[in-house]
């Protein structure tokens, strides 16, 4: 799969937890951080940014919403922000 594919992907399961489709935060996760034709392709801090993202992402899964620091809304917010910034950088 290339780095457009791999992000379309990523994108599409992001869309699919916000919209409470049966996503599964660790289907999302892993598959994100397989990716690695998407995070040859980017600068090496969209790595980064992605793996802080998916952690913070991972330990709200680990708590009702009303219990964790971490909101799953807005992180899914901004996993989304660093997938339309990735495509950008992708297509630049």
């Amino acid at each position: 799969m290339n780095a457009a594919s791999q992000l379309d992907a990523i994108g599409t399961r992001i869309d699919a937890l916000r919209n409470g489709r049966g996503e599964s935060i660790t289907v999302l996760s892993n598959e994100a951080r397989a990716s690695s034709e998407l995070l040859a392709a980017l600068p090496p801090r969209y790595g980064e940014v992605l793996l802080n993202l998916l952690d913070r992402l991972e330990s709200s899964a680990l708590f009702s919403e009303e219990s964790c620091s971490f909101s799953q809304k807005d992180l899914l917010d901004n996993l989304q922000v660093w997938v339309d910034k990735a495509r950008a950088q992708l297509v630049s």
